[in-house]
């Protein structure tokens, strides 16, 4: 089974990895996650006055600082895994790499905003249910 395990750093993301490594008895024993963190781009005035190598170089920290914990938290647990850190819009990305895997199953965090904050401010989480042809688990 392969997992899609989208992953923004909120405690949000905290709670549905918990969930995810608390009932890893119902996953197949050749289970892999493949954890996703996007960042969204820099705006091109910024992107511009850092220049690409800077640019490339803040994505790659920022998606660390999310994933280093991931990474010794799964570790700790015993899963095979892979991270992915990615630059885009995340609803997008995260759709895509679930296709491009061939994923079972998307599983993430969500922060739960009632039906109008969803609808003035947006969800990845809802997004990502309505564009995808995987089947996803949202944490609350």
């Amino acid at each position: 089974m392969k997992i899609v395990f989208a992953a923004d750093g909120s405690s949000f993301t905290k709670k549905a990895l918990a969930h995810l490594v608390t009932h890893q008895a119902g996953w197949a024993h050749d289970t892999e996650a493949v954890v996703v963190h996007v960042q969204p781009p820099l705006p091109d005035p910024i992107k511009r006055t850092l220049g690409k190598a800077d640019a490339l170089a803040f994505y790659a920290e920022e998606s660390e600082k999310v994933l280093r914990p991931i990474r010794r938290f799964l570790d700790r647990h015993g899963w095979r895994y892979r991270c992915e850190p990615l630059v885009g819009a995340p609803a997008k990305e995260i759709v895509r790499i679930a296709r491009e895997e061939r994923a079972d199953l998307v599983v993430m965090g969500t922060h739960g905003h009632s039906w109008l904050g969803a609808a003035v401010m947006g969800s990845v989480a809802q997004r990502v249910v309505a564009e995808s042809d995987v089947p996803v688990l949202l944490v609350k």
